[in-house]
């Protein structure tokens, strides 16, 4: 692959996982359940969201070289993400993982992954052009399951880090795809020791603190990390900003047509992001905060009620007509 020469500031670049969202959509004739491909992965999701808004946004990562790898790249293509950096595996097909939503639309996920193309990224196919270029760089723990992908997600952090690139982490723990949990608890604990923006979620941060209190367990990672800012997404109990000596929680826009909440926490975290590379991440105040939060429930809540993300994430009208309504 050539690389296409950075011409312009690319506001957010994010590394990670790209594969196919199998989810549930109806039953058959037969009597059999039938699904859905959606084009899935937090970090494109993420950058999906942030396109919608106006921002220039990269990938990089890996598929495979077949159906559904063309399918992603078209895909994100589609919304405006540059695929430029995602890379196409001759061996390993594309990973999946199928879906399963709950009533109340939370869901369990089962990953075909052993191995699958998002792990196959090497350090070599990491641009440093690409992210000393962009004002954030974006990531999650799942290109830090295995040893290779991990060098690679680990040098893509030090680029940013040499050229003072803001940097975004987002652990989004799934169990199944991890050797052990201590693993994994190693992999987050390094990603908040290189983050000025953490998103983290209830069950994760209890998980990982041991703290059933969302305020002690920013306060333990406090203890050991030095984190700006640290939002805490609560599920149906909305969402809280920890900053400076502050904390500020909004309440969530529940919607009565929910079907699932694949995609809500990248929605979220792709808001948050537009709005720092909209004001900066200094001396931001508790009103900051507020419309901050604000802004990202309303856009959370409403993809819930789609199949899916990447393609489907709401405007900036969407969602701004939602909180006023």
């Amino acid at each position: 692959m050539q690389e296409t020469e950075i011409t312009k500031q690319t506001d957010v670049v994010a590394l990670g996982e790209l594969l196919i969202d199998f989810t549930e959509n109806g039953v058959s004739n037969q009597g059999n359940p039938l699904f859905e491909a959606n084009p899935g992965g937090a970090p494109c999701n993420v950058l999906a969201m942030l396109t919608k808004l106006g921002h220039k946004t990269a990938f990089i990562g890996k598929v495979g070289k077949d159906f559904f790898g063309t399918q992603l790249k078209e895909a994100i293509e589609q919304v405006g993400i540059s695929s430029d950096y995602l890379y196409m595996d001759e061996q390993v097909h594309t990973t999946l993982a199928l879906v399963h939503t709950f009533p109340d639309g939370d869901r369990d996920f089962s990953f075909y992954r052993n191995p699958g193309a998002d792990m196959m990224l090497t350090e070599e196919e990491i641009s440093e052009e690409l992210i000393q270029n962009a004002r954030i760089f974006h990531f999650g723990t799942l290109s830090m399951t295995h040893n290779g992908v991990r060098k690679a997600t680990k040098k893509a952090i030090r680029i940013a880090e040499q050229a003072n690139v803001l940097i975004s982490f987002d652990p989004n723990l799934r169990p199944p795809l991890w050797d052990s949990l201590e693993d994994a608890r190693e992999q987050v604990l390094y990603g908040l020791g290189h983050c000025q923006i953490l998103k983290i979620s209830d069950n994760e941060i209890q998980w990982l603190t041991g703290e059933s209190d969302f305020t002690k367990g920013v306060e333990w990672i406090l203890e050991r990390y030095e984190i700006p800012l640290i939002l805490v997404s609560m599920g149906k109990q909305g969402s809280r900003a920890y900053y400076g000596n502050f904390m500020v929680e909004r309440q969530p826009f529940l919607q009565k047509n929910t079907i699932e909440t694949t995609g809500a926490g990248d929605t979220f975290c792709g808001c948050i992001l537009h709005y720092i590379l909209e004001h900066g991440i200094d001396n931001l105040k508790g009103s900051n905060l507020k419309d901050m939060l604000t802004f990202a429930n309303s856009a959370a809540s409403l993809i819930t009620t789609k199949k899916g993300a990447l393609r489907v994430m709401p405007s900036r009208e969407e969602i701004e007509a939602n909180i006023t309504k």
